[in-house]
């Protein structure tokens, strides 16, 4: 087998469907199998994809294992030379699988290769195609270039001499030699979701070089599940899970003072907001609470870093993943 190609689903029935379709529609020249790994969806998922696509391979965790863990399902199952980590909102429109098979049978200095992502219409999708494009987003920091300059300088952007090797890929579409998977373990299963994929990176990375090339690209249809947020700020530009993973990512790769320079950040900024927003209201003699709500959320997810500041501090084993109250963004979704 040259390829198995694994499939988290959670309650994405007919996107994995039209996904597995869209595989077996372009793909020509090397042997694969698809792996779905079901997070235990309500949505009939089993019925409806083993009816579409009865020679998928099945397995069904028993409870929302998220995205590490549910991998980590399938790489047991896997019989391919190489695995293929592939969202389930995602189409191929070519045949990009034998074309990452071949750049890795050709060059074995390559221990993974990452898909380009392009929206619905083929146009580029922007994301972060290093770490230090991530790190720097962590600060939130007036938008001034001279700052901007600063940030850039204390967080360089990794620079190699093959110009398409990176530091870290996209879990999207990940494709990695199963001999190194062996060597330096399956993704981290203390990650729930998010940031699972740059932490692997980084373990990969020491067995190889990671790689996109302009060729390689699906599309990404991220924008139409049901789980993206739809309300995002400058200030609350992250969701509350990312951002505890994020935060633990930065622990484990670089150390307990980039985790503490974070946290002590945000609370800086929690005190900051709150001062700034009560202040503008009393002068102009409105309700110290007045428009708040930006305020509250922000306050309310740095809260949430807080509750997993002793784990993280102390990489302690355990899943990190957020509770149902404590998903700021869709509760305020709900409320307005």
């Amino acid at each position: 087998m040259d390829i198995s190609i694994i499939i988290v689903n959670y309650n994405s029935a007919q996107l994995a469907v039209d996904c597995i379709h869209s595989i077996k529609k372009y793909t020509e020249g090397v042997s694969f199998e698809v792996i779905v790994v079901d997070n235990d969806s309500q949505d009939g998922s089993e019925l409806l994809i083993k009816t579409a696509h009865p020679d998928t391979v099945w397995v069904q965790t028993g409870y929302n294992a998220g995205f590490a863990r549910a991998n980590n399902k399938g790489f047991e199952k896997a019989k391919g030379k190489y695995l293929l980590l592939l969202n389930a909102d995602t189409l191929l429109f070519d045949n990009v699988l034998q074309k990452s098979f071949d750049r890795m049978e050709s060059d074995i200095s390559i221990a993974a290769i990452g898909g380009l992502q392009l929206n619905a219409d083929k146009s580029p999708m922007p994301y972060y195609r290093n770490s230090a494009q991530i790190r720097r987003t962590f600060y939130i920091l007036p938008q001034k270039q001279s700052i901007n300059n600063l940030l850039n300088k204390w967080i360089p952007e990794p620079v190699y001499e093959d110009q398409n090797q990176t530091d870290i890929l996209v879990g999207a579409f990940m494709s990695v030699r199963k001999s190194i998977i062996e060597k330096v373990g399956g993704l981290d299963e203390n990650f729930f979701m998010y940031a699972e994929d740059v932490e692997w990176s980084g373990r990969l990375r020491k067995e190889g070089k990671l790689c996109y090339f302009p060729d390689i690209q699906f599309i990404h249809l991220e924008n139409q599940t049901a789980f993206r947020r739809t309300k995002i700020s400058w200030v609350n530009r992250f969701s509350t899970q990312m951002q505890v993973s994020n935060l633990l990512w930065i622990r484990k790769e670089k150390g307990v003072w980039a985790y503490l320079l974070l946290i002590f950040h945000y609370v800086s900024l929690v005190i900051i907001f709150v001062s700034w927003k009560v202040l503008v209201n009393l002068l102009k003699l409105r309700n110290p609470f007045f428009q708040f709500e930006n305020q509250k959320i922000f306050a309310l997810k740095t809260n949430v870093l807080l509750k997993f500041f002793w784990q993280t501090i102390f990489n302690k084993k355990g899943f990190y993943k957020i509770a149902p109250e404590d998903n700021i963004d869709k509760r305020f979704n709900e409320k307005n």
